[in-house]
């Protein structure tokens, strides 16, 4: 834990006639502050050589933080801090709201911070975490989400996770943070199932960017069990612009109308964007599901409130939250735990999704 801020953390004078604090300590030591403060109350889980380092610093300087600071650092924050994408789209703001709700039942507070696809943007935001005195860090999206990794990103949250429980909602090669994720490919398994029940083979799948790691894993099955039933792929019914809103679904779906492809049922990558596939498909005439159907991940509420309402993928967002929370409660106490939990989805079946109809070429 951290001492306290500015003056909470002074110690003696160097030779410069500056006041030392824990942050000068853990620059010079190359560690972070929390790991400093771990050191000067004898906690657990420092490894031996910074603890060496740290306190050979602690005696070069004569370093005694003061009482003020001592109180501090062990007054526990029963707080939480949640990093996530953008609380503007459904699926964050059903996860925060989720996991809000279980930290209070668990006793905790929470901090929210949004990051906007800004890497430096989440860097700032888990610093800001570590300064409040956050006893866990739940990460959801953002750079947790990519297919290649930052390795840059990846040391620092592993730097973070020596000090201060970090749990991410999703797959990070390379760190040994605590995990709680979603099965892409079995929620495309799920969705394709439905369709192929229905009768469907000529099947598109919009939206989203190939670096995600949760959009590839999703367009691979796709291909995947498109292969299995002897169904070829056509490359044009799969396409990404990189977005995940209802203006991308609308662009993707009027691009494929305008190619004038063939096909009876759609997959959107998230509710958001098969709001924009769903209003393409009116605007040119079609009925949903009688001449086209759709179907969709995530299961937000704009699933129940669209016309027709929409078939989507859900995971729980109350267990999802819990679980996510859950597993940051276990790591705050020191309890073993698996490191990996994935959450098991269901598929709600509404409205939008029916029965192929025979498909008819039209004119633009």
């Amino acid at each position: 834990m951290f001492y306290g801020l500015g003056e909470d953390m002074q110690g003696h004078k160097s030779n410069e006639n500056k006041a030392i604090t824990i942050y000068d300590i853990a620059k010079e030591a190359g560690v972070s502050a929390a790991t400093v403060s771990r050191v000067l109350t004898n906690s657990a889980g420092v490894r031996a050589e910074k603890r060496r380092k740290v306190m050979a610093l602690v005696k070069k300087y004569d370093f005694k933080p003061n009482a003020l600071a001592k109180g501090l650092s062990k007054t526990k924050s029963r707080m939480i801090g949640i990093l996530a994408a953008d609380i503007r789209n459904p699926y964050y703001a059903e996860l925060f709201v989720a996991c809000e709700q279980a930290a209070s039942e668990a006793g905790y507070n929470v901090l929210l911070a949004n990051t906007l696809g800004n890497a430096r943007r989440e860097e700032a935001v888990l610093q800001t975490f570590l300064s409040q005195r956050a006893e866990a860090i739940i990460q959801i999206g953002g750079s947790v989400d990519a297919r290649f990794p930052d390795e840059k990103y990846v040391e620092r949250i592993n730097q973070i996770a020596s000090n201060v429980p970090v749990v991410l909602a999703g797959k990070l090669a390379g760190t040994q943070c605590r995990s709680v994720c979603i099965d892409s490919r079995w929620t495309m398994e799920v969705l394709m199932d439905h369709l192929l029940s229905l009768g469907h083979r000529r099947i598109a799948m919009l939206g989203g960017r190939l670096d995600v790691l949760s959009t590839w894993e999703k367009c691979e099955r796709y291909k995947e069990i498109l292969e299995e039933h002897r169904i070829p792929f056509v490359p044009e019914l799969m396409p990404g612009d990189g977005t995940y809103n209802e203006v991308g679904g609308y662009r993707l779906m009027n691009r494929i109308f305008d190619q004038g492809l063939e096909f009876s049922a759609v997959i959107a990558v998230n509710d958001f964007t098969a709001a924009g596939v769903m209003r393409s498909i009116v605007e040119h005439g079609f009925r949903i599901p009688e001449d086209i159907s759709v179907v969709s991940h995530d299961n937000t509420y704009m699933a129940g409130v669209l016309m027709p309402r929409l078939t989507s993928i859900d995971y729980g967002y109350k267990e999802f939250g819990k679980t996510l929370v859950e597993t940051a409660v276990e790591a705050i106490e020191g309890r073993q735990g698996e490191r990996m939990k994935v959450i098991k989805a269901r598929l709600a079946v509404r409205e939008s999704s029916g029965a192929e109809r025979i498909w008819k070429n039209y004119q633009m």
